[in-house]
């Protein structure tokens, strides 16, 4: 199984990190010579910053959860352990808007 956009997947971040549930944002018809997947992890820590994307009401994250979009990242995609389920799109279109704003797009 392919990690596929706007899926999420419970990610092994690394050695100096854990395991963290993740959004997939990489295009999914891309013919990319790398195997490697662009995600935002989630987290419980809100910090109350305008690159945090509130996640509420998925049966598959935990209450408070929060997209991260300034801990945007790519691994392996072998790192992409368990495919927990789908954002909802107007949640994806708030993580790709605060994306636009974090990167001036």
């Amino acid at each position: 199984m392919n990690p596929r956009h706007g899926e999420v997947w419970l990610v092994d971040m690394g050695m100096a990190a854990k395991t963290r549930p993740a959004v997939v944002l990489m295009a999914d018809d891309l013919d990319a010579p790398r195997s490697l997947v662009i995600h935002v992890p989630i987290t419980r820590q809100n910090r109350g910053s305008e690159l945090e994307v509130s996640l509420d009401g998925l049966f598959f994250l935990e209450a408070d959860s929060i997209a991260n979009v300034q801990g945007i990242g790519s691994l392996p995609s072998v790192r992409f352990e368990k495919r927990l389920g789908i954002l909802p799109e107007a949640d994806l279109k708030r993580i790709k808007a605060a994306l636009v704003k974090a990167c001036a797009l």
